[in-house]
């Protein structure tokens, strides 16, 4: 090899080198302690347990301030579509007076993303008829779409309808 040849050959190298330092570092400073991690199945199967025991307080407008803004709600006992934060407020103002407890049967949790989760399955419902005192066991299917947003869960999609065989 000559001289030239060599010279030339160090150039190239010296350039990969620095473009290789330079994408470590690119990584280093993506991964780092301020780069979000996904949840796990366990934090989002949990916000179930909060967005329950929300529904114990019976105040239409703390659960529905578990919901986006944009959220859309599909509820087990009304015909309705809520895709406003006024109409999940109505329909929670009246399944509340149900004094709803709820409990998870079956449930599938997906992690889709840092921001983002479904966790679907089977819950059921205890319901006291505000007149009569009496109580009923409600089982539903549900989906539950999260959205991490501003640095809070929210849910911008709920399913719930009662399971058609019961």
């Amino acid at each position: 090899m000559n001289r030239r040849s060599i010279t030339k050959r160090a150039a190239i190298i010296t350039a990969t080198a620095l473009v290789a330092v330079g994408t470590v570092g690119t990584v280093a400073a993506t991964a780092g302690p301020d780069h979000a991690k996904k949840p796990s199945k366990k934090q989002i199967a949990a916000l179930f347990t909060t967005w329950n025991a929300t529904l114990q307080t019976g105040d239409a407008h703390k659960v529905a301030n578990l919901y986006a803004k944009d959220a859309v709600l599909l509820p087990t006992v009304s015909n309705k579509v809520r895709t406003d934060h006024a109409g999940i407020v109505d329909y929670f103002e009246h399944f509340l007076k149900n004094k709803p407890v709820g409990k998870k049967v079956q449930t599938i949790v997906n992690v889709l993303d840092t921001n983002s989760a479904i966790d679907t399955g089977v819950y059921e419902f205890t319901l006291t008829d505000p007149k009569t005192g009496v109580k009923r066991v409600v089982e539903a299917r549900y989906t539950y779409e999260y959205e991490k947003r501003n640095g809070q869960w929210k849910i911008v999609n709920h399913h719930s309808s009662a399971m058609p065989e019961g």
